[in-house]
């Protein structure tokens, strides 16, 4: 049940109008970044998680609607920089405020290239926010992620919020307002926080890594092909034992090709840099698919059902079910 309270989250404020930031700002709004996006990409994933998880259904739908909240601030910011826009389009007369704000030949020209590359806003909207991004692109559902699996989907997440993130620290240099700054600052603040809302949500699964169920084959999870020539850079990425646990490091192939040929194509390759073998992998592949699918059974069942009980029970996430059993 959604509850629409009429006081923004952040009381948004602009200086002046700005219709050509607030072109810019619809990347924000409509864009495949944007609070649209975050919105339904969490509202979709938290169906998957209603029952076996209930506790990331929790924090799924919090966050997506606090985007919609967010949705409404950019919004709101971009109306109140079209601000007086709406009307002056129906004013003809050269002392409105819109033919003072785009005085002279540059403006106006600068204006119609605007309009040629967003043709539906202000030239079709009136001065409204369109779904769309600052190029005029409609919004569109393909820029939402949701895999059913939550260490997929909250690695989603977290890509999600850091790019979210880094378009908000572009666009705010486009604009000297110190209020819209601050407006932007703060949203671009709330994506940090649900950065790391996501990224402790997912260190409570376990395990998490690689995400879903099977597990890759160890005679090739280890290894580091050298596809480049001219000088090699060597980091943690590619030898040590990097993100790896103790006891396992990177196998660096300094010659793809002849390790290819050596092995029948990869076929022939030995396992290397970890202790795990194949059989091995298949039987945790088998514990973990158990696992799983019992997580998803207990909660599961057959005949009629329902979605909500009333009143809503609380829920206990993994971290307080430890507690209580220590």
């Amino acid at each position: 049940m959604f509850h629409h309270v009429k006081e923004l989250e952040f009381n948004a404020r602009v200086s002046a109008p700005d219709p050509r930031f607030a072109s810019l700002l619809l990347e924000q709004f409509g864009g495949a970044n944007g609070e649209l996006k975050a919105a339904m990409q969490y509202f979709l994933q938290a169906f998957a998680a209603r029952k076996p998880f209930p506790d990331k259904y929790d924090l799924l739908m919090d966050i997506a609607t606090e985007e919609l909240s967010h949705l409404e601030i950019v919004g709101a910011t971009i109306t109140m920089l079209l601000d007086g826009v709406n009307g002056e389009l129906k004013n003809a007369a050269e002392n409105s405020m819109l033919f003072n704000l785009l005085s002279g030949t540059q403006q106006k020209e600068q204006m119609i290239h605007e309009a040629m590359t967003n043709p539906q806003f202000l030239g079709l909207s009136g001065g409204t926010p369109t779904l769309t991004n600052s190029q005029g692109v409609p919004w569109t559902a393909a820029y939402v992620n949701a895999n059913g699996d939550l260490t997929v989907d909250l690695r989603s997440d977290l890509a999600s919020e850091s790019r979210a993130k880094i378009v908000y620290e572009y666009v705010m240099q486009f604009t000297d307002d110190p209020y819209v700054k601050e407006t932007l600052g703060f949203l671009m603040t709330r994506e940090i926080a649900h950065y790391k809302m996501f990224a402790a949500a997912l260190e409570t699964i376990e395990p998490n890594f690689p995400p879903g169920v099977l597990q890759g084959d160890p005679r090739y999870t280890h290894l580091y092909m050298n596809m480049s020539n001219g000088s090699s850079v060597r980091g943690p990425w590619n030898e040590g034992q990097g993100p790896w646990e103790a006891g396992e490091q990177w196998e660096y192939i300094h010659n793809p090709y002849q390790q290819v040929v050596d092995t029948h194509g990869l076929v022939d390759q030995p396992v290397k840099g970890t202790q795990r073998t194949p059989e091995e992998a298949k039987q945790l592949e088998k514990k973990l698919s158990i696992k799983r699918s019992q997580e998803i059974e207990a909660v599961t069942k057959s005949g009629s059902t329902q979605w909500s009980t009333y009143p809503q029970t609380n829920v206990v996430s993994p971290s307080q079910m430890k507690d209580q059993q220590l």
